[in-house]
């Protein structure tokens, strides 16, 4: 009786699939996401470890107490000192300058990381929450329900966004919460309608047919079997969203109709500084290299759990 070779005794056993975990190797995989994931990793430990790391209150207006604002202060005396790199120490040290109100410009840009997370997520929660709701009514229910929310989207849609999120705001007063509130409902439609698109495809899978034939509700159906299995655009759709909502709530605060001064927000910032791109370029620089590189990471994060989430691109 001849023995089987050894490997042929070996059970092998198939590692079980999870979505979540093929979906972070397949984002790891991708160098646009690597990059992606390093800048919002960056912006994550700055938003957190701002109080540590700024070095001044960002709403102080030291620059008064230490003089640097008075008439005849010289304009050099306003800009960036770092005495590691030969700046006098018998200046204040100040690693990006101050602004004309006499604030530290590196604690601003810090803690503005922290403003510009906010403005993301809410913002863009806010829209898919609402969203979420509406399209998937729109897209189970279909007849009447379907028209009158799909037409309602159509007419949101049929308004330039950044236009009818400056007459919201004008409505409402400027602020912060206002120009996120414009800006969630100008968002709105885009994620109805992925996902109305994406219960519409789903609805009438077999999984569907079957559960209606169990018995199962409408809403248990419509909770349990298909929202969890729509959500995948959603999903991408949002974090390309952050990037936009980030970028738009910063073009209502240049325009004066979103974060109001003292507090640090990039787009405030640079609305406030516009005058000074020539005399201190600095000033408008460090915020929107900032905002641009917040932007960019979202996006490229975006792009990789795009193609992750593909099964046309997974193999």
């Amino acid at each position: 009786m001849t023995s089987l070779p050894a490997s042929a005794n070996e059970t092998v056993t198939a590692r079980p699939a999870n979505l979540w975990r093929d979906t972070l190797r397949n984002i790891l995989r991708q160098r646009v996401a690597q990059v992606g994931l390093v800048l919002l990793g960056i912006l994550v430990s700055m938003a957190v470890a701002a109080p540590l790391i700024a070095t001044h209150d960002p709403t102080d207006t030291i620059g008064i107490d230490e003089g640097l604002l008075a008439p005849d202060a010289p304009p050099e005396l306003k800009g960036p000192c770092i005495h590691l790199l030969g700046c006098s120490d018998e200046r204040p040290q100040h690693f990006l300058g101050i602004d004309r109100n006499g604030r530290d410009v590196y604690s601003r840009v810090v803690y503005g990381s922290q403003v510009s997370l906010y403005i993301g997520f809410v913002t863009v929660g806010f829209a898919i929450v609402i969203g979420t709701l509406l399209g998937s009514v729109a897209g189970f229910a279909g007849g009447w329900p379907d028209n009158v929310i799909m037409r309602v989207m159509d007419v949101l849609l049929a308004f330039p966004a950044l236009v009818l999120a400056i007459a919201i705001v004008t409505i409402l007063d400027p602020g912060l919460l206002n120009a996120q509130l414009a800006i969630g409902i100008v968002a709105i439609p885009v994620y109805a309608r992925v996902m109305r698109a994406s219960v519409l495809s789903i609805k009438e899978r077999d999984f569907i047919v079957a559960s209606r034939a169990l018995g199962e509700s409408s809403g248990g159906i419509l909770l349990r079997r298909i929202l969890p299995n729509a959500l995948t655009p959603l999903i991408v759709q949002g974090t390309l969203g952050v990037a936009g909502a980030i970028l738009d709530v910063a073009a209502l605060s240049f325009l004066g109709l979103g974060a109001q001064p003292p507090l640090a927000e990039w787009g405030s910032m640079i609305g406030l500084e516009r005058n000074q791109l020539f005399s201190a370029p600095h000033l408008i620089i460090a915020p929107g290299v900032a905002l641009s590189l917040t932007v960019l990471g979202f996006n490229l994060v975006g792009d990789g759990l795009r193609d992750a989430l593909d099964p046309r691109l997974n193999r």
